[in-house]
């Protein structure tokens, strides 16, 4: 597995900006779908989104998160850590028709 050494980054000003960049990047995107899992929690409606978007973001943030880990990348993982049971949350409210999460 490959990891960052933390006092490469320490002494590299670009490397330095970059991870600022992905970690802003990493909070931002994943903020952005809080709104629509609190939606669909209040509602207790996933109609909206379709299976296909759905299943290539648990997909394609599944991937995202296996290279986090293999590149060494904390914000990538921890983005994703948190995204990928969010989208799973949804495709469950989408395949039970609108049971779960109701309030």
């Amino acid at each position: 597995m490959h990891t960052h050494d933390p006092a490469q980054v320490e002494g590299d000003p670009g490397l330095e900006a970059a991870h600022l960049v992905g970690a802003l990047a990493a909070i931002l995107t994943t903020g952005a779908f809080v709104p629509q899992v609190v939606r669909t929690w209040r509602t207790g409606s996933a109609r909206d989104f379709s299976y296909g978007l759905l299943a290539m973001l648990i997909l394609g943030n599944t991937l995202w998160l296996t290279y986090g880990v293999m590149s060494g990348s904390p914000a990538l993982v921890a983005a994703n850590v948190v995204t990928v049971p969010m989208t799973l949350y949804l495709l469950v409210v989408k395949l039970r028709g609108g049971a779960v999460g109701r309030r």
